[in-house]
């Protein structure tokens, strides 16, 4: 659980994981916080890694990948500190795994009434269609932060994880796509924010599409060292 400044949240959202996987081991990634966020998370039953300065969601799921790898785990769970993911969609999205090594929870796939609008609209249609063609199959959501990993994945991205802009969806995928892991989506419920503030204002709203066109450009361009994603150890 990757988390900046989510103070208002942090500690409810951690309960409904809970809740949700009462077997699972929760990590909450504090990005830098300036706030509470990493006294509520442990003060609520979650094991807290705090980064020293603000590295981005990027920045933070890498090093949840590789808290995981170390420490032997199976599967890795993405979900958002601000409330916008629903625990109660966690089970499906593990039972996702069962032919896939990594599922995307879906905002557009036909659950729920989640409506981008502007530039972002635009972007996630070309990005929608651009990565349905890379993966061979249907995708409407690239970017959402909702996931669950398995173990190739999560070997895959313990070895390296972009940092960048848009790194922890776009180029993560084309990194997935490279080293044919098997991805694919399912409808999922998105909330509204419990609490603290978004990270993109209407200023950068105005400028996304042309990020995200710049960062898939990017990744598909971009070489990175090979990494062992096969199924041996």
């Amino acid at each position: 659980m990757p988390a900046l400044n989510e103070s208002a949240s942090v500690a409810s959202v951690i309960a409904q994981v809970k809740r949700a996987l009462p077997d699972g081991d929760l990590l909450v990634v504090d990005d830098g916080s300036v706030d509470d966020t990493a006294q509520l998370a442990r003060a609520a039953g979650a094991e807290v890694a705090r980064l020293s300065v603000n590295l981005g969601v990027g920045g933070a799921m890498r090093t949840g990948f590789r808290y995981a790898a170390a420490r032997g785990y199976d599967v890795v769970v993405q979900v958002d500190a601000d409330g916008q993911h629903d625990p109660d969609e966690l089970d499906a999205l593990l039972r996702g795994l069962d032919d896939a090594d990594i599922v995307i929870g879906s905002r557009f796939a036909g659950k729920g009434a989640y409506k981008a609008s502007g530039p972002r609209k635009y972007a996630m249609v070309v990005l929608s269609l651009v990565f349905s063609r890379l993966a061979k199959t249907k995708l409407t959501d690239v970017t959402s932060g909702f996931k669950a990993m398995g173990p190739r994945a999560i070997r895959l991205f313990a070895g390296y994880y972009p940092a960048e802009y848009l790194g922890d969806t776009v180029e993560s995928l084309v990194m997935a796509i490279r080293a044919k892991l098997t991805i694919k989506e399912i409808p999922v419920i998105m909330r509204e924010r419990a609490g603290g503030t978004p990270s993109h204002s209407p200023v950068k709203s105005a400028v996304y599409l042309g990020r995200a066109g710049l960062a898939l450009l990017l990744a598909l361009v971009r070489r990175r060292p090979a990494v062992d994603s096969s199924d041996s150890a």
